[in-house]
């Protein structure tokens, strides 16, 4: 079968045009020996999903262990190419779509474009999953006594010693310098965890002995990051950016990451008109928010209302409100009871202005924990005043991370059957649903129409939209960092600090594409199913099916939800 086909008029055939078959023992076999094969090479990803026999461990990061793992995932591909489709069940038609994706997913980025020798975020965390060298799962998930966990960060800290001479040598090539700076900030700021808060996390363990070997594995620990980080400072940074995708890899990423098969000039154009959406929209709000005032002045009036006591405090009291109006408007089922919690973001991860780190899809009772992060330490105070989120911002990053965003869709991905479906959330769908929460809570009344809200929604919203701009911009058509940081200026009024971390995330985060382009492919889905439905009365009929198969791929979905008319994903 070839990767790069027509596959998506392939699966349709298979979903909608053969009879549905009982499901197979062997099929499930197959997918508990590949999930459990994983795990296996993949520990760190492993113990956050909540299988805590793996904790402690590491992967084998050397170019020997990252090739044979590369192997491993052909030969498995294989097996499951080679299945028979007609002894599968429709769900099992489904599920076998699914993990192809995901498998190619990882051949992608290890073999294509080839990040473990190139991007340090391969190690910090890539953006859709895989293995990491972030403890936050000893350290800040509680899903056993602290002396359990104390053990667990023993393990992973001597790990990480263990691993970090492979990391040296694989990241030991010239590199554009955003890539020096994502390395040198992530490393130092983990050293930096292992030295100061890690060792406060687990000051609830009484044993002396414990906390004494504890002490005793975090330093040499936090010296072998530094010596990552001190590597990259002294690496010959590339005068530009030199890790461009390039438009086959590109579309290569889209294809096998996402299973979007589109012209690039198609995507660009949808993309681009999205933008002039949302400008368009900017303008009319600004017009009743601030009528006297230029564009760029409205939304710098909106941005200095700042949370009184912090983001952080804020978010918290944000959080019960947005759930309130989402059982209020009857617009998602809430599967759970669970709740997330608000922290400041740890030193190692501010690179991201905000996320949420939830439960795996094993674990049981451990909650989820959005956070926030602090301005960049080295910026000017104007341009870390400017950097805190405003009031009106501020909800929209609230409800894209928690109600109705990222920790419900978790809440329904970790009830999904499928392990595959819930071990496994594609990028497209998890902040393409994020960012398409953003836009439908508006739609649905938040903020009473009030514009200084609107105007924060569309902030929001454009942020994503030259993000996904710039990802084609810096990979497929030779745009500098200076011109991508131009136009976050530009188009989505970033301040300076922001703009250039955003431009900056560009270069190693090509996937952030995915935000607005998921949410683009959503909103396509949903106009299409919900238009003989009842509109805006099916709305949670629909969200609720979309939520329910865990993280397919949305072109996948679409054909699942709608198989009379598949239709265009965009």
């Amino acid at each position: 079968m070839n990767r790069f086909g027509p596959w998506l008029i392939a699966v349709m055939t298979l979903l909608g045009g053969c009879t549905q078959a009982p499901p197979n023992g062997h099929w499930h076999d197959l997918v508990t020996d590949y999930v459990e094969s994983y795990l296996r090479h993949h520990p760190a990803f492993a113990a956050a999903q909540g299988r805590h026999e793996f904790d402690g461990q590491l992967p084998d990061w050397s170019e020997v262990g990252l090739r044979a793992e590369e192997t491993r995932i052909e030969r498995f591909r294989h097996r499951v190419e080679e299945f028979p489709i007609n002894q599968l069940s429709l769900a099992e038609r489904f599920e076998r779509e699914h993990l192809l994706t995901r498998m190619d997913r990882e051949i992608f980025w290890t073999r294509i474009a080839a990040a473990p020798f190139h991007n340090p975020a391969f190690y910090l965390g890539m953006s859709d999953g895989g293995d990491s060298l972030d403890p936050a799962t000893y350290v800040v998930k509680p899903y056993a006594p602290v002396e359990q966990r104390a053990r667990a960060m023993i393990a992973y800290a001597r790990n990480v010693v263990r691993v970090a001479p492979d990391i040296r040598r694989n990241l030991a090539g010239p590199m554009p310098p955003t890539y020096i700076k994502l390395g040198v900030s992530g490393f130092r700021g983990l050293a930096s965890f292992y030295r100061h808060d890690a060792p406060l996390a687990f000051a609830a363990v009484r044993d002396e002995a414990l906390r004494a070997e504890l002490s005793a594995a975090l330093e040499p620990a936090a010296k072998a990051l530094e010596a990552i980080a001190a590597d990259l400072e002294r690496r010959p940074s590339t005068t530009a950016f030199s890790e461009a995708l390039g438009p086959e890899k590109f579309a290569a990423m889209l294809r096998m990451t996402e299973r979007v098969d589109l012209p690039l000039s198609a995507l660009e154009a949808a993309l681009q008109a999205d933008l002039d959406r949302n400008l368009a929209a900017l303008d009319d709000a600004c017009r009743h928010y601030a009528p006297h005032a230029t564009t760029a002045d409205c939304v710098e009036q909106m941005n200095a209302h700042k949370p009184t006591h912090g983001p952080v405090s804020a978010a918290r009291q944000q959080l019960p409100a947005l759930k309130r109006f989402i059982v209020d408007r009857d617009l998602v089922t809430i599967p759970g009871d669970e709740e997330a919690l608000v922290e400041a973001s740890p030193p190692y991860n501010q690179q991201n202005g905000a996320y949420i780190d939830p439960p795996g899809y094993f674990d049981r009772g451990v909650p989820a924990v959005y956070y926030l992060s602090p301005p960049d330490p080295s910026w000017t105070a104007e341009e870390q005043a400017a950097y805190i989120e405003s009031d009106a911002n501020l909800l929209f990053v609230s409800t894209h991370e928690v109600w109705p965003g990222h920790f419900l869709q978790f809440q329904w991905s970790n009830r999904t059957p499928s392990v595959i479906g819930g071990l496994w959330v594609g990028y497209a769908f998890a902040e393409g649903w994020g960012h398409y929460a953003e836009e439908m809570m508006w739609e649905a009344g938040l903020g009473d129409g009030d514009p200084e809200t609107h105007i924060g929604q569309i902030f929001n919203a454009l942020e994503r939209n030259v993000r996904a701009l710039c990802a084609i911009g810096l990979h497929v058509h030779h745009m500098t960092l200076a011109e991508a940081e131009q136009l976050f200026r530009e188009k989505a009024f970033a301040n300076p600090g922001e703009a250039r971390q955003q431009a900056a995330r560009g270069t190693y985060d090509p996937g952030y594409i995915n935000y607005t382009l998921g949410k683009l492919m959503i909103r396509k889905m949903r106009d299409d199913y919900c238009s003989s439905r009842g509109g805006r009365a099916c709305w949670k009929g629909f969200h609720d099916r979309l939520l329910a198969k865990g993280g397919p791929p949305l072109p996948l979905l679409r054909h699942e939800l709608l198989p009379d008319d598949p239709g265009p994903v965009l």
